[in-house]
C-alpha cells in the first residue's frame, strides 16, 4: 500500500516532466515484445520475439508452449530494447504491461517481469488493456490523430467496433457474436491447406483468385446492426469444400480464398462505415492483426473516400502484437493517473468497455 501511494504521487509529478520514458512489455499470445517509448508517440526501440515457427506444426498457438517460450525470451527482449534505445534503466519513468485479455499463462510472464522491474526501479506500474494497445498503435503512426473516432478492431481473437470518445474513454458499438474474423481466416486457411497463420496466407493466395466466383453468406443479426457473426460463413466454406470433395469435383483454392475474404471484408467495411455515419464521425481507425489485410484496406479506402471520411491504418509491424503500442497506451494511462498496484494480476477475459445500447 505504501508503495502504491508513493507511485500515485510519482505519477502526478511525472506530468510536469518534459520527457517521459516508458518500458513496455507485451506477452498476451505468441509474441514476446519489449519497447521503449518517449512521450507516448516516439518509439526509441521495439523488439519482438515471434513464436510462429514453433506453433506452425500444430496449426495454431499451444498455450503451454507459448508460456514457456515467453519465459525463455522475456529477459532477452528487455535487454535488447534497452540496448537499442541507448537508455539506462535509471532513466525509465514507468513500466507498462499487457495484463489482459489473452492467454493467462502467457500474460503472467509479462506481468511478473513488469512488477519486478517497477518495484526494483521504484517507478509506477501501468497495467494496459491489450485492445487499448492496438487502438493506440495508430497514435504512433499518425501523430496528428486525436479522438474522437470510430475504431474497427479486427484480429484473431477480437472483432469489435468501438467509439473512441477520448483517451481511455470507449463505448462498444458492435462485436462478434461467435468467431472473430481472424479466427475464421485461420480455420478456413487450415481446411484449404494453407498453414498457419491463416490470415496472411489467405490474403496472399486470394490475390490470384476471383472474389465473385462463389457467393458465401454475409450474416446479419436482428436488432443489432453493428454486430458480427462469422461462424456461419466459416461453416459455409467448409461445407462447400466437403460437398465438392464428396462428388469428386475439383475447386480453385484461389477462388475459394478470394470469395471467402470478400465475404468477411464486405461485412467489416459496411458496418464500420455505417457506425461512423450513425455517430456522425469523420475519422475511421483500424487496429489489430487483420488490419494488415490488403483487401480490407482497399475496401475501407474506397468507402472512406465515398463517404468523405479520413482513414487511419497502422503499418503491418504495428498491426500485429508489439510492445510499442502498449507503451503508447500506458503513457495516456499515466497522464490520467491510472497506475496499478503490485498486486496486478493477469485477466484472460478482460472487457474493454460495456455496451452502450
Amino acid at each position: 500500500m505504501i508503495y502504491f501511494q508513493k507511485m500515485k504521487q510519482r505519477a502526478i509529478e511525472l506530468k510536469r516532466k518534459k520527457d517521459i520514458f516508458i518500458l513496455a512489455l507485451e506477452s498476451s499470445c505468441d509474441e514476446t515484445a519489449a519497447a521503449i517509448v518517449r512521450n507516448g508517440r516516439e518509439v526509441l526501440s521495439s523488439v519482438i520475439s515471434s513464436q510462429i515457427e514453433t506453433h506452425q506444426v500444430y496449426g495454431g498457438v499451444v498455450p503451454e508452449i507459448a508460456s514457456r517460450k515467453h519465459v525463455e525470451a522475456i529477459n532477452e527482449v528487455i535487454h535488447c530494447a534497452l540496448k537499442q534505445s541507448d537508455l539506462a534503466k535509471a532513466r525509465l519513468d514507468a513500466i507498462a504491461v499487457t495484463f489482459g485479455p489473452g492467454l493467462v499463462g502467457a500474460l503472467l510472464v509479462g506481468v511478473s517481469a513488469a512488477k519486478a522491474l517497477a518495484y526494483g526501479l521504484s517507478v509506477p506500474l501501468i497495467g494496459v488493456h491489450h485492445i487499448e494497445g492496438h487502438i493506440s498503435a495508430n497514435y504512433i503512426q499518425h501523430k496528428e490523430l486525436e479522438p474522437p473516432f470510430v475504431c474497427l478492431i479486427v484480429s484473431g481473437g477480437h472483432t469489435q467496433i468501438v467509439h473512441v470518445k477520448d483517451y481511455g474513454s470507449y463505448d462498444l458499438v458492435g462485436e462478434t457474436m461467435d468467431d472473430a474474423a481472424g479466427e475464421a481466416f485461420d480455420k478456413v486457411a487450415r481446411v484449404l491447406g494453407l498453414g498457419y497463420p491463416g490470415g496472411p496466407a489467405v490474403d496472399r493466395i486470394a490475390r490470384h483468385g476471383n472474389p465473385n466466383a462463389i457467393h458465401f453468406p454475409r450474416a446479419g443479426i436482428k436488432d443489432r446492426p453493428f454486430d458480427f457473426s462469422f461462424s456461419g460463413l466459416k461453416t459455409a466454406v467448409i461445407n462447400y469444400l466437403h460437398h465438392l470433395e464428396q462428388k469428386g469435383e475439383t475447386y480453385s483454392t484461389e477462388d475459394v480464398a478470394a470469395s471467402f475474404q470478400k465475404a468477411v471484408v464486405d461485412v467489416l467495411v459496411e458496418k464500420t462505415i455505417a457506425s461512423a455515419n450513425m455517430l456522425k464521425l469523420e475519422k475511421i481507425v483500424v487496429a489489430g492483426g487483420v488490419a494488415a489485410n490488403s483487401c480490407l484496406k482497399e475496401g475501407l479506402e474506397e468507402s472512406a473516400v465515398k463517404n468523405n471520411m479520413q482513414l487511419f491504418i497502422p503499418p503491418p509491424v504495428l498491426c500485429t502484437d508489439n510492445a510499442a503500442m502498449i507503451g503508447c497506451a500506458g503513457y495516456y494511462c499515466l497522464l490520467q493517473g491510472k497506475i496499478s498496484p503490485l498486486s496486478l494480476n493477469a485477466v484472460p477475459y478482460l472487457p474493454l468497455t460495456g455496451r452502450n445500447d
